[in-house]
């Protein structure tokens, strides 16, 4: 498989080039030339599939050649090594359970995927390469906990001061090692647009070999891929996915497992009142503005890089995306009514991305009751404990392998909302 940026589609690498590089040279992501589909009756059978062989059928085409047989069902093992169950909320409503990880959150997957794929790419090359990410909450931890102690790779995170829960930055901050975390004075979009700027400063990468941990690298979008098809295989039903969406990249997985012909009804792209897409999808303009900090604050995102990809998807025909995919955006407000209501009648714990995947997912069906629903829920509650509804607070559990956690000291580097501060950095360090 060859990849293409969507900038240029004459640019053209392999997939290891796309997951080294992460970003293109004239700063497209990557987008692959083909998209593979699944054999006629994979989905009839597929409760007789072991799930590391559904994983690998999905991944395989997009891989290629480049990772041994062996060798890639190791690093898909690796990244399932822990469930993805779904749970019964109410009648017709699921809930995506996918903070099982080591970290508690979706992200650990791509994470995970990504560490292996590039840990065999770099084996025979002495040069060290630094994984610059930037993260708006969960991806920082989950990049963090997969790269950790990976040989000749080091992390560096940009997250924004003040704008992630207390044990997201406990996650990104208190490994070290290989680890380092930069506390920019800014929003998430000001921090992706640093790490973007970045990859185009022709002297930083003479000085340094970058790759990028964000969903715009294709080793961690695609094995997101991996959950839709387990949540199928789990309910083998017509199925409405509600997805919690900040930069996209995790609906944008969905619906090229359903591009490949996974069954799906539609999709539902439920955000916070970082409304950029639901705007779009109703006018027709795509129109970004400043992110607005939220209790969901790993949707904080205004200008979400991975749109471009479903755009890609769907041909850039905005009716046809009309046909596969709504989008509706909801306040603070609405969000922790959710959380109060479902814990007070069905009994079940939301974090506030969950809730707002529930509320899509509840307005929706509102609409059509002919199919399952189906929403995500990216996060443990317990990462978002200091921001829950305060009768809700003492209800959650906090899993015994994150307690010692908030008894670490916090190690990260103070810098301001400004490029040519990162870049010294980088340069000095």
């Amino acid at each position: 498989m060859k990849y293409f940026s969507l900038q240029n589609k004459q640019h053209v690498v392999s997939f290891e080039d796309a997951v080294v590089q992460g970003l293109a040279p004239d700063k497209g992501l990557y987008f692959p030339e083909q998209i593979p589909s699944f054999e006629k009756d994979f989905f009839n059978k597929i409760e007789q599939h072991a799930d590391l062989d559904i994983a690998y059928a999905a991944i395989k085409p997009f891989v290629g050649e480049e990772i041994p047989e062996e060798i890639l069902r190791k690093i898909i093992a690796d990244t399932l090594s822990f469930p993805f169950p779904l749970e019964k909320v109410k009648d017709n409503i699921y809930a995506l359970e996918l903070f099982h990880g080591p970290t508690l959150a979706f992200k650990d997957v791509g994470a995970r995927f990504m560490a292996g794929c590039l840990g065999y790419f770099r084996r025979n090359d002495s040069r060290p390469v630094t994984v610059l990410v930037a993260t708006s909450g969960d991806t920082g931890g989950a990049v963090a906990h997969g790269f950790y102690n990976v040989p000749g790779v080091r992390v560096v995170i940009l997250y924004p001061s003040g704008k992630v829960s207390t044990l997201q930055e406990k996650q990104l901050t208190t490994l070290n090692g290989n680890i380092t975390a930069l506390e920019i004075q800014g929003t998430f979009d000001d921090c992706q647009r640093m790490v973007k700027t970045a990859f185009l400063d022709a002297e930083l990468q003479a000085h340094c070999l970058l790759t990028s941990a964000n969903s715009i690298n294709v080793a961690r979008w695609l094995p997101q891929m991996f959950y839709y098809l387990l949540a199928y295989k789990q309910l083998k039903s017509d199925i409405v996915f509600s997805v919690p969406s900040g930069n996209f990249g995790n609906i944008c997985a969905g619906m090229m497992a359903a591009a490949m012909g996974l069954p799906v009804q539609h999709f539902v792209a439920s955000t916070n009142i970082n409304d950029t897409v639901p705007r779009f999808m109703h006018s027709g303009k795509y129109e970004p503005g400043q992110a607005t900090p939220t209790i969901s604050n790993a949707m904080d995102v205004a200008d979400p890089s991975n749109f471009i990809r479903i755009l890609e998807l769907f041909a850039n025909s905005l009716p046809a995306l009309q046909q596969k995919l709504t989008s509706y955006s909801f306040t603070d407000k609405e969000t922790v009514a959710t959380m109060e209501e479902v814990w007070e009648k069905e009994h079940y714990m939301l974090d506030p991305h969950g809730a707002v995947g529930y509320l899509g997912l509840q307005k929706y069906l509102s609409y059509t009751k002919s199919a399952a629903g189906v929403f995500l829920e990216t996060a443990h509650p317990v990462k978002f404990a200091d921001t829950a509804p305060a009768a809700l607070q003492e209800k959650i559990v906090t899993p015994e392998r994150v307690q010692s956690l908030y008894s670490l000291d916090k190690k990260a580097v103070l810098l301001p909302n400004d490029y040519n501060a990162l870049k010294t950095w980088l340069m000095q360090n």
